[in-house]
């Protein structure tokens, strides 16, 4: 079943108390995301104090003492990409309350993490995040099998990562 509009949101919104993104692609191309994007490679930076509908979200949900949290995925040198969603999104996000965390294979085997973006609700409910060579999403689908997998994933990502914060200290970004 794929999932969009409302049936999306509903994930987030029915969450009792968490939601999870494993991240895997060096570039996510979003239409709605071109023009600050390019405003990015000509060297604008996000201001210190940016806010979004989604960290207005999580500052709800963390406030209901619920989390969202992620693990990207990836390897030196960053893409111009991963360096915009750095500075235009991460960052903020953290601010807000996000949990997010950097696992870089530069240097190292994978640990045994699929190759397949996925959000996880509640230890429970996953959805598969499906994306072309591009980057460009194709859709979101409700995986119908058992999460186990999912929710050891999520343990293996999180405890082979290191939060994003400390990411940045040490490789700057």
């Amino acid at each position: 079943m794929h999932l969009d509009g409302d049936e999306w949101r509903r994930c987030f919104t029915s969450m009792k108390h968490d939601a999870w993104r494993l991240e895997t692609l060096p570039v996510y191309t979003m239409p709605q995301e071109a023009e600050k994007f390019a405003r990015f490679r000509a060297g604008e930076r996000s201001p210190d104090d940016h806010t979004s509908a989604w960290m207005d979200d999580i500052r709800h949900w963390r406030g209901q003492g619920r989390t969202v949290g992620r693990v990207h995925v990836l390897r030196r040198p960053l893409s111009d990409y991963l360096r915009f969603e750095f500075e235009y999104y991460y960052r903020h996000h953290v601010r807000a309350g996000e949990e997010i965390r950097i696992l870089d294979l530069t240097d190292r085997e994978n640990p045994g993490l699929p190759d397949q973006d996925f959000w996880i609700f509640d230890d429970s409910k996953v959805v598969l995040m499906h994306y072309r060579s591009d980057g460009t999403q194709i859709n979101r689908e409700l995986h119908q099998g058992d999460p186990a997998p999912y929710v050891a994933w999520r343990k293996l990502a999180v405890s082979e990562s290191i939060p994003f914060t400390e990411y940045v200290r040490r490789f700057g970004a």
